[in-house]
């Protein structure tokens, strides 16, 4: 997918000015609230009009000012899952899922319902009414109806921000699964960095309206690390739960965590922040914190004061953070060998 963006539009006092070229399967459109992304979804899908400039996907016009095209939201084949699931209340759940299909061209449906309604396991709902769902459902159904509309393109526009955390991180192996089985593009618009490191490769930040930076989900997570509440948030993997004195015991690659959090079935996401993670110089003799790790620094670097140390243990990474002094008095440097203790109710699941 080839996306070329350059655009205006004003809103009221706001302007929004995008000028970007976007490539690659999955893409991420950051920003905090009202800097811009909706507006930018909208004009892209065809439901609002930039006041000037061009849009082209794949090489075709979608827009352009200039040459007066502005291509009919209905022939772009772009479809949309908004935040909330805007399932049509008349229909039960199989007519919502066909309602694209059967408006799709026959000669574009790539994508048959059968397959997808596995995927998504949609099949103990399609008798269903939707007023008979919860969010996590209603969602999954929203997705299902925009993919058989089988479109060259999907934009998701912060359909995670209506759900609390139990159910968002549920639905964020739906929302990768179908794109990657089916060969969808997706641009994944959020204002939350974790579901930017879950859902996307590549990262175009909005602010104030305007194309601020392109990046990618780790190197974003670098330089907000500082400014976050949370510091960096490590995304740890991990399975094969067991008890051992009255904590989990998991299995990360070849390393063992003990985690106070209750027993995931199977394998579970946690969460850890980088400030959760204390550094030793040496082994320390005793510690209250049950996890100590012995690794390897492969980097370090700056933000915004805060140094963040990347730690390899056994083969997996871990980001810590730390003071500038700190650093200075370890004399922390690449290469260097540290221990890490982490407490066991540092972890957070996510999902």
């Amino acid at each position: 997918m080839k996306l070329h963006i350059d655009i205006e539009k004003k809103l009221g006092d706001f302007c929004l000015q995008v000028k970007t070229d976007i490539s690659g399967e999955r893409t991420g459109i950051f920003g905090e609230s009202g800097s811009g992304k909706s507006t930018l979804v909208h004009l892209i899908s065809g439901l609002m009009v930039p006041d000037k400039g061009v849009i082209t996907l794949d090489g075709e016009e979608l827009f352009c000012s200039r040459k007066k095209i502005n291509l009919a939201s209905e022939r772009r084949r772009i479809d949309i899952v908004f935040q909330q699931a805007m399932l049509f209340p008349h229909m039960n759940v199989k007519a919502n899922l066909l309602y694209g299909y059967k408006r799709c061209r026959p000669d574009n449906r790539r994508i048959k319902a059968d397959a997808l309604v596995d995927l998504l396991q949609l099949q103990p709902l399609l008798e269903r009414g939707v007023d008979n769902l919860s969010g996590g459902e209603k969602q999954r159904v929203a997705l299902g109806r925009a993919v058989l509309a089988n479109p060259r393109l999907l934009l998701m526009d912060e359909p995670l921000s209506a759900l609390d955390d139990t159910l968002r991180f549920q639905i964020i192996p739906y929302l990768r699964s179908v794109s990657e089985k089916f060969g969808i593009p997706y641009l994944f618009i959020s204002h939350s960095l974790t579901e930017m490191q879950l859902m996307t490769d590549h990262i175009l930040e909005i602010k104030n309206g305007r194309s601020f930076d392109e990046t990618t989900p780790e190197q974003l997570a670098r330089n907000r690390m500082a400014q976050s509440p949370n510091g960096y948030l490590n995304l740890l993997r991990l399975s094969s739960p067991r008890h051992e004195n009255g904590l989990c015991a998991y299995r990360w690659g070849k390393n063992t965590l003990l985690v106070s959090t209750g027993e995931q079935a199977g394998e579970a996401l946690f969460e850890l922040s980088s400030r959760e993670i204390i550094l030793f110089k040496k082994h320390p003799e005793a510690i209250s914190a049950r996890n100590l790790l012995e690794c390897r620094v492969t980097e370090m670097f700056e933000s915004d004061g805060r140094i963040g140390v990347v730690l390899l243990v056994n083969g997996e990474k871990l980001v810590a953070e730390i003071v500038r002094s700190a650093a200075d008095e370890l004399n922390i440097t690449p290469r260097s060998t540290l221990f890490a203790a982490i407490k066991a109710s540092s972890f957070r699941v996510l999902g």
